[in-house]
């Protein structure tokens, strides 16, 4: 028996094709063998029932199942062992014969006595993450926890370096979300801290990139050198020429890389190239910043839709794609992104097309951020009121019934 004062000697068992032998068909068993199945182990499951988990476990071939008590013999040929039963002394049996058989043995009821114990396990890309604490638990979970959660979240970072293969480039457009930090996906947060490379937008979340590590190149895409090159194509070369370096490469966008942020553009100029492209999904701005000032973009008894545009260019423009006759008839929400400079053209054609002239219109600028503010006007003022009270880019417009809804509610937190 080893000495209490003696710490547990940790290993990973590579248990694939391997016997293991379960007794007992409990709760235990129940959270310990899917870990188990994973490993690709063989599984025996000895007990005389189970719970309703590990017999859909057993039907489905996942792990084999006899019906009946533990007996000496089991752990015969077996590599490692759990023991989970509620009889005290079956228990005992099974442990001594794993001891006699030197089978690595867990205990579920005393872990004194076993020869194995089973840590606080996570896994996160690739990573398994395990913690003893010896007789702690709840200790051992905690620590688990707050790893796998710092890796996931990016606020533990750990790149990858043996095995990572430098001639396979690759780039991931990464949604940031509406501005605020705490925004951005736990996975875009994950990537971002792993990069070799960031190339980032002006809406992009800036705060973030105050949190990476010297070593990382930041490119303000803005400040690309275009040369002969269109901007956007000029941005494209750069996640080429980056990736095809062997960096980890990120493209850091403000919103979703889909929605009027040209990521299908850069997606395929990769994949010409040959580039595998990771896209990590954004919290659009369409929804979070009229949310940020309290504005539901659909609200029960006053609007079952909402539509969102682009506004960079006027009604009136040969260039634009928008039916802004239609728009006018809908009765739902309508949301506007890049149309500070166009808002009084839009409003008017609204107008024009039919929709009423008092029909209620909200104007967030920098939402979610600690500059954000609001102002509220109606589709026969908004032109006007936007000049004077100098409303610039990056602003959410909002028109519709919800913003009365919004002045009815309750202040939101500003940010």
């Amino acid at each position: 028996m080893a000495h209490p004062a003696h710490p547990a000697y940790p290993v990973g068992l590579r248990l694939a094709g391997r016997r293991v032998v379960v007794i007992g068909g409990g709760q235990v068993a129940q959270r310990r063998l899917p870990a188990l199945v994973a490993a690709g182990a063989d599984v025996l499951l000895v007990s005389p029932s189970a719970t309703p988990s590990v017999d859909a476990m057993a039907e489905t071939g996942e792990i084999r199942w006899e019906r009946r008590r533990y007996r000496d013999g089991d752990l015969a040929d077996a590599w490692y062992a759990l023991i989970a039963t509620q009889h005290r002394e079956v228990n005992e049996q099974a442990s001594a014969e794993a001891e006699r058989e030197r089978v690595w043995c867990v205990r579920a009821d005393d872990a004194s006595a076993a020869t194995a114990w089973t840590p606080a396990t996570g896994r996160v890309e690739g990573v398994t993450v395990a913690v003893l604490t010896g007789n702690d638990p709840r200790r051992s979970a905690a620590v688990r926890d707050a790893v796998v959660e710092g890796l996931r979240d990016g606020t533990l970072t750990a790149p990858a370096h043996r095995g990572r293969d430098r001639g396979v480039p690759g780039v991931a457009l990464v949604g940031g979300g509406p501005g605020d930090p705490d925004l951005i996906t736990v996975r875009g947060r994950r990537l971002l801290a792993e990069a070799d490379v960031v190339i980032a937008d002006r809406l992009g979340p800036r705060d973030l990139l105050d949190e990476l590590p010297p070593h990382v190149e930041v490119i303000d895409a803005a400040k690309i050198p275009y040369g002969r090159y269109m901007a956007q194509e000029a941005i494209n070369n750069a996640l080429i020429e980056h990736a095809k370096a062997g960096k980890a490469v990120v493209r850091l966008k403000g919103g979703d890389p889909y929605v009027f942020g040209r990521g299908m553009e850069e997606l395929q100029a990769l994949a010409q190239e040959g580039i595998p492209c990771t896209v990590v999904p954004g919290i659009s701005s369409s929804i979070s910043v009229p949310a940020a000032v309290g504005i539901p973009v659909t609200h029960r008894g006053v609007a079952h839709e909402f539509t969102v545009v682009s506004g960079h260019v006027g009604p009136d423009d040969p260039r634009s794609l928008v039916d802004w006759a239609s728009l006018a008839r809908l009765t739902g929400t309508l949301v506007i992104l890049m149309g500070v400079d166009k808002i009084g053209l839009i409003a008017e054609a609204l107008v024009r097309h039919g929709r009423p002239a008092d029909t209620p219109v909200a104007v967030v600028q920098e939402g979610t951020t600690t500059a954000q503010r609001r102002v509220d006007a109606t589709l026969a003022t908004v032109g006007e009121r936007v000049r004077s009270e100098d409303v610039r880019p990056p602003a959410v417009i909002v028109i519709g019934e919800v913003v009365r809804v919004a002045e009815a509610g309750p202040t939101p937190p500003t940010h």
